[in-house]
């Protein structure tokens, strides 16, 4: 049995960090391993996750088809995340940004972005859906001002509140700087536009143009930890990438005034994150929407699945808990939160989202094996 070729399929990776970057990493490796990669029509990602799905829309025209399956998927998409997730990349950025006068830690993150990833690619620069079988690339951020999620595309930016922007020129850098700038280390990053370039309000503000030429972002996360919205009415199947960590409990939280709002902030984005989690998979559940969800702390077991991968164990229940930095990655850390990804991806797309695909050709990273 074969895929209905009119189905659409999108794909959204969750941000947290190198954690979530290498976890997607391994979700993208079995859909392409299963013929499904160039199949997507859409990937959406938030923070750690922007990174990934900026690193693939760079390198889209590079990957060699053939029957849907990119056979230099490792070199051009794999190597380069494992090779950026091998650096500390946060620590040197804010304390660049907290100490140099009129730079801010967004805009050194941006520029480490720029010079080990993307150069002066801009946006519209990238593969595209018409010339290139590309999928939609949607980056997110969030809006500061206007409290809505902000949308950085192949061929526009937009807000909510504030429209739509064809024309606006956006570096790739800046805008996986904006997706993945986490308060309070590296938010905000303003993006500078031309009022004239927007269209389309939805309202009618008093300071619209202001609010157009100068926005403020932060962390896409914030607004969406898994960057599933814009999917769900936008394609036929809908699959999720989790790299996110488990809400902690803290025994012993800050209650000084101001380092109380970190743990305030956390929970408030956990909740919201449980519920968009929870409509999701009682869509799945009872038909209205077809599709497939994995986390990072899903139990492999649940899905009953008998030719599964991994078995749920010590090694991988650790993983979820490696920290929400952009900090340098072991190669048996890497090598585990891919294969992860993978059997996890794997599972769910065959139990959960019925997918008929080719079994697995084996571990991609075969060093750190899970079973």
């Amino acid at each position: 049995m074969k895929l209905d070729q009119q189905l659409t399929i999108g794909l959204a990776l969750s941000g947290g960090g190198f954690r979530a970057a290498l976890f997607g990493l391994g979700s993208l490796w079995r859909l392409n391993d299963a013929g499904l990669l160039r199949r997507l029509t859409r990937i959406s990602s938030v923070s750690g996750g922007s990174i990934l799905a900026g690193i693939v829309a760079h390198r889209w025209r590079q990957l060699s088809f053939v029957d849907d399956h990119a056979d230099n998927f490792d070199a051009v998409v794999a190597q380069p995340v494992r090779t950026f997730c091998s650096q500390t990349v946060d620590l040197g950025s804010a304390l660049l940004g907290h100490l140099t006068p009129f730079v801010t830690s967004a805009e050194f993150l941006a520029r480490r972005y720029a010079r080990d990833l993307f150069g002066d690619t801009r946006l519209r620069q990238i593969a595209t859906p018409a010339n290139d079988r590309a999928p939609r690339f949607t980056l997110h951020a969030t809006n500061m001002q206007t409290g809505r999620n902000f949308r950085f595309c192949q061929n526009y930016i937009a807000d909510y509140l504030l429209g739509v922007s064809h024309t606006s020129e956006v570096l790739l850098a800046d805008a996986v700087a904006a997706s993945s700038a986490f308060p309070p280390i590296f938010s905000p990053l303003l993006l500078k536009t031309k009022a004239g370039s927007w269209a389309d309000a939805r309202r009618d503000l008093p300071n619209l143009d202001s609010l157009r030429r100068r926005i403020v972002l932060a962390d896409g996360s914030i607004h969406d930890n898994m960057g599933v919205e814009a999917l769900l009415d936008t394609v036929d199947i809908v699959l999720v990438s989790d790299g996110g960590a488990p809400f902690e409990i803290d025994e012993s939280p800050f209650e000084d005034d101001l380092l109380q709002l970190v743990r305030v902030r956390d929970i408030l984005i956990d909740q919201a994150r449980a519920l968009r989690k929870r409509s999701l998979l009682d869509d799945f559940a009872d038909g209205r929407r077809r599709g497939a969800y994995w986390g990072i702390g899903t139990t492999i077991g649940d899905y009953d699945d008998y030719h599964a991968l991994a078995n749920d164990s010590a090694a991988t229940a650790c993983l979820q808990h490696l920290p929400t930095r952009l900090r340098e990655l072991t190669a048996k850390e890497q090598g585990q939160l891919i294969n992860w990804g993978y059997a996890l991806a794997d599972s769910a797309l065959r139990e959960r989202a019925q997918l008929p695909i080719d079994a697995p050709r084996g571990w991609p990273v075969g060093a750190w094996p899970l079973a």
